[in-house]
């Protein structure tokens, strides 16, 4: 399974939640601590236990395009073929 994380422009995100409502595991949280420099709280990347995929659905589901999608995909292996 692919592996991802997301980095989030918090200068320019106005907190919409678009984003947390999007993210399939539930991974970006609003800050409740520390409004940006717009006086906004903006979303956060909090996945402790890795279970972002890089779907980037919450990427195209923000407005203001604050965030960037990163992912990995496992290499595949080459199936080895018995010689006869």
């Amino acid at each position: 399974m692919a592996k991802g994380r997301i980095e989030i422009n918090e200068d320019n995100c106005k907190g919409c939640t678009l984003c947390t409502i999007a993210c399939p595991h539930g991974v970006i949280v609003m800050s409740t601590e520390r409004p940006n420099a717009r006086g906004y709280y903006p979303a956060m990347f909090s996945d402790a236990e890795g279970k972002c995929t890089g779907c980037a659905l919450c990427a195209v589901a923000c407005p203001d395009v604050c965030i960037t999608v990163y992912r990995q995909v496992p290499a595949r292996t080459q199936p080895v073929e018995a010689a006869v």
